[in-house]
Formats: C-alpha cells, structure tokens, sequence
C-alpha cells in the first residue's frame, strides 16, 4: 500500500490514533498556543502597522509518516522535505518534528507551511557540508555565493517555524578558532583534531580550503569570482547563516531554541510582517560571527520575549552594505524589540555596520544586558551611506559591560570594541571629507531610562566632522563606570538628568559639539575640571549642574573654544 492511500486509511480512523490527536493538540495553529503581548505596540513612538502573523489550516503532517528515523544517526533529509511537501500540495498546515533526535542537511520552507518541533525535538544539522550546495546570496550585507542554509525559504507567503524543540546547526564543523578564545585544553583539542594553523599560531581553521578562503576575502566575503563553480575551491569556508529567509511576507519564529550556527543563527533579508518571539538564541562566546539574529532589509518587524547568549552581536539591525546596500535600495523599517535578554555577545542591539540601505523608526525597550561587550552598540564608516534616523531606546538595564554601555562609532573596521580597543584602534580623527552618497548619516536618536552598573565607559559619540550625528536626546542616564561621557563631532545633543559615578576625568569630554544643552548634570562632588570642552568648531552650549564644586572649578577649555560661546550654571 502506498503513502498516499495509507493517509486515506488513517484519516477514516483518526480519532482512534492517539498520537495524531497529540500532534494537533501539541501543534496545529500556532495563533491559538502563541501568548499574547498586549503591550507590543504601546509606547511607540511612531506609525507602527501591526504586524500580520502567518494562519495554518488544521492539515498536520507528522514526519514519521516518512519513515524519518530518530537515532541521530540516518539522515531525514528526504523525509523532513516530504513531510513538507504533502503539507504544500494539500494547501498548508504543520509538519510535526516529534520528541528524539533527527540528523538532517538542509530543510527547505514552502509557502502555507508551519514546521513545528515538539518539545524534546533535537533536530541536528549534519556537519557534512557537501550536503549544502552553493547558492546565490548575501552576508555582511553583500551580495556572493554562500552554502545553502540549514533552514532555507525564498519568495514564501505564511510560513512558521515553532515548537519547545533545538535547531542545532553543527557549526562547531565549520568555523575557524581563534587562541585567545579558547582554553589552552580546547586549543589542544582543536589542533590534534586535523585542520590548518595559521602562520601566527594564533587560529584554527577546519581546512586548508577554509584557510584559503579567508586569505582571499574581505571581511567574510570572499572575492568576486566570474562563475558559481569557482567558489568550490573555497566551499569550506563559505559557512552560511543556520535560518535564511529571504523575501518572504507572513513570517512567525515562536518557541523553538537555535544554537550552534555555522555562521549568524537568524537572518531574515528582505521580509515583510515578520513576528519573532519567546525564542532561545545560543552559540559558545568563541563563535566567530555567531550573530543572534541579523534582520536585514526587513519591513514591520516584532521581536520580544526572547533571549540571546552569542559569540557576536546579539540583536542585529541591517540594510546591506556599500554599493549592494545603496542599490539594493531597502531600509530596515518599522521595528519593534522589546523585553529581550542578551547573556553574551559583542553587542547587546546593534545598528550597523551593514546599513546603507538605511533604518528608520526603530524602538527598543525593556531590554536587558549582562555582560554584553557593549550594550547599545552603532557602528557603520565611510563609504557605507544611508540613514539611519528615528531611533528610540529606552528603559534598559545593564551590569558588567567591559567596554562601552553606549557606543556610537563612525569609524568602524571589523572589529569588536573590545578588539579594537586592545589594538588601540579607536581614534579621533579631524579628516573632513566631501559628502557624498557615500557618506553615513546618524540623526534623531532617543535614548532614555537607562542604568547600569558596571562599564568601562559610561556613553561614547562620535560623528563624522564631515557629517556630525544629529539630534541625539539622552534623558534619566544613571550609569556606573570607569569613565564617562566622549561627544566627537554631534551637531544637537540634550542630556536631561545624566547621573555619572566614575573614577576618571574629567567625566565628560566634548570635541567640536554644536547645539549642546545639558541638565540636571549630576556628578560626584569631589571632581573638579569635570568637563572638558574642545575644538575650533565648538559651539552654543548650555550646562546646568547639580554639584558643590564651585563654577570656576568645573570647566577645562581648550584655546580654540570661544568662551563666550558657553552658558554654565551650578545649582
């Protein structure tokens, strides 16, 4: 008897099969499991469209139907693929990933199709990566030719991927290690166990294929060559994301835990009406590239309820980089993140440094970070465009934060601030350079309810001299750190009610700052020459402080500041 007459059979006796009356309860129609987050779009502060969420017909399809065979062993590619299929022909419905363990290559998406795995669900990714075929692409917001993603889906309408199960990528197979980053047993571990060591002994890379990859790619991206089949060469290095969706509208990740990428861990590019939530983000700290979750040129976006513990930054926003992101001409718009949590990464929200299609109306709440390298974190440089504007932050909390808790950073090269910072490569560069199309662009930025305890340094700004960031509002700051407050190139800056405890001073240093007002400045009263204001191109500022510490003793000014230029006032 065939499958299909065999699912005939079943259907007339369904109500005697206990396990697919399980699989509906556990699995059907995630709109009815999903919780329900009456607040999502209160507090925001623009024109938010909601968000429409993908909706399943009751038709379930478990893979077990298939003969998927759970030992971790035998691959289910075939019959992950099958099971998702029949769902599509039959006008959708869930595909059920039960309890154990199911080694599989890549599992493509079709439209009308929710891939539910149940709790107790491991789905392991093989590591053989001749089971992933180069595709067209885009990473680091480029575009090239990558290796097909474990979780794959392109042009889909109404897709979901939910369930209590783990979506484990294998990526410990494919990425490349670096010393510093690992214990001396794991670096022995990871030498003994083949691969390639780099001249410097200081990385690992899992094949002389990989090695040669990055010695001929530019920040991940390999070169452009003149056909596909070039890039085989390399394929080892040419990890992908472990979720790619790409142009696709009605999409829901609810529940599920993704750990274990070969590179980024989520990557939705180029999608619209996107819910992702009550999710669980993994990777060990030493992943390089191991992105939480990148959304990429998306527009009417909602995370929340989720939590993130990653080897890069955690919560990213995107909109492609360079020519690619200028022609690909798609802002990152309308975006909601709220009551997330970041244990780990280089980055608790970042923006950038891939953003020159641009974001605009952003809202970031009720987040928190623990010992994130910086906590609020963007970054882009010359020569990448775009705009990014409207950008609202608020009500945050962060502890043990070992560079800034703040950062915005023009200058960006690659690096994490606290790689950059080990380099001594952060700098203050007086360079003008002619606006072009090129040239990023950072304004209206509003950022308030913030606390921390514990940071190298309290807030970093630094704009371009050419193009300075514009119109940045930070308001009830309490921050503990190490030192304070750096204003680099920022045309209209308000600070309302900033509360600085650190060791160092002056707490805070303004270089070429126009259109300044600050109150309610609270500092510690033992700190005298507490701000420093320099630069020829220093302009209009106004200072109200609370501080016992007399007026004549709180300023340091440099030659080139026109004195009359500034308003101070003690309370």
């Amino acid at each position: 008897m065939n499958i299909r007459r065999m699912r005939v059979v079943r259907k007339l006796v369904e109500s005697s099969i206990c396990i697919l009356l399980f699989f509906m309860v556990a699995c059907s129609n995630p709109k009815i499991e999903q919780v329900q987050y009456e607040d999502i779009y209160s507090g925001v502060e623009f024109k938010m469209p909601k968000v429409i969420e993908p909706d399943f017909p009751k038709y379930t399809v478990s893979i077990l139907e298939y003969n998927a065979v759970s030992n971790g062993l035998e691959l289910n590619t075939k019959a992950i693929n099958d099971a998702i299929n029949d769902v599509a022909e039959n006008g959708g419905g869930t595909v059920v990933i039960p309890k154990g363990i199911w080694m599989t290559g890549p599992i493509v998406l079709q439209s009308n199709v929710n891939l539910c795995a149940e709790e107790g669900a491991l789905v392991v990714f093989s590591p053989d990566k001749s089971q992933y075929p180069l595709i067209e692409s885009s990473f680091e917001g480029l575009n090239t030719v990558r290796c097909q993603a474990p979780i794959y889906g392109l042009n889909l309408e109404n897709i979901a991927i939910t369930g209590k199960g783990i979506f484990d990528g294998s990526g410990g197979a494919w990425r490349h290690v670096k010393k510093d980053k690992v214990s001396p047993s794991k670096w022995e571990e990871l030498v003994a166990s083949g691969g390639v060591v780099s001249e410097s002994k200081e990385e690992w890379y899992p094949s002389a294929s990989y090695k040669k990859g990055v010695e001929t790619s530019d920040m991940n991206v390999p070169v452009k060559y003149d056909n596909k089949e070039d890039y085989n060469d390399i394929k080892d290095f040419l990890r992908p994301v472990m979720v790619n969706l790409v142009k696709c509208n009605k999409v829901l990740i609810d529940g599920p835990v993704f750990q274990n990428s070969p590179a980024w861990n989520i990557h939705p590019l180029m999608c619209e009406n996107l819910t992702v939530r009550n999710i669980v983000v993994r990777n060990p700290w030493y992943s390089q590239n191991g992105d939480g979750i990148d959304i990429e040129s998306c527009k009417n976006s909602v995370l929340y309820n989720s939590s993130f513990d990653v080897g890069d930054d955690a919560i990213c926003i995107k909109s492609g980089k360079n020519k690619d992101g200028r022609e690909r001409g798609m802002p990152n718009e309308n975006l909601i993140v709220k009551n997330c949590i970041v244990y780990h990464g280089h980055g608790g929200v970042t923006v950038g440094s891939e953003m020159s299609g641009g974001v605009k109306n952003l809202h970031v709440s009720g987040c928190t970070f623990i010992g994130t390298d910086v906590g609020l974190r963007f970054k882009s440089t010359r020569g990448r465009g775009g705009i990014v504007e409207n950008i609202y932050i608020s009500d945050i909390s962060m502890i043990d934060i070992p560079t800034n808790a703040i950062s915005f950073n023009m200058y960006y090269g690659g690096l994490s601030v606290s790689e950059m910072l080990s380099q001594k490569s952060t700098k203050e560069e007086t360079l003008v350079c002619e606006i072009t199309e090129e040239t990023p662009q950072f304004k209206n930025i509003s950022i308030r309810n913030i606390s921390c305890k514990g940071a190298n340094q309290a807030i970093y700004l630094q704009g371009l001299p050419e193009m300075n960031l514009k119109n940045v509002s930070l308001e009830n700051i309490d921050i503990k750190a190490k030192k304070g407050l750096t204003c680099i190139d920022v045309d209209g800056i308000e600070i309302n009610n900033l509360n600085l405890k650190v060791d160092v001073k002056p707490a805070l240093e303004f270089v070429n700052t126009k259109n300044a007002k600050i109150t309610g400045l609270i500092l510690p009263d033992f700190l005298e020459s507490s701000i420093a204001i320099k630069g020829k191109e220093t302009e209009n500022f106004s200072i109200n402080m609370i501080s016992k510490v007399a007026k004549e003793n709180v300023l340091i000014l440099d030659d080139t500041v026109d004195e009359n230029s500034i308003e101070l006032t003690v309370n």
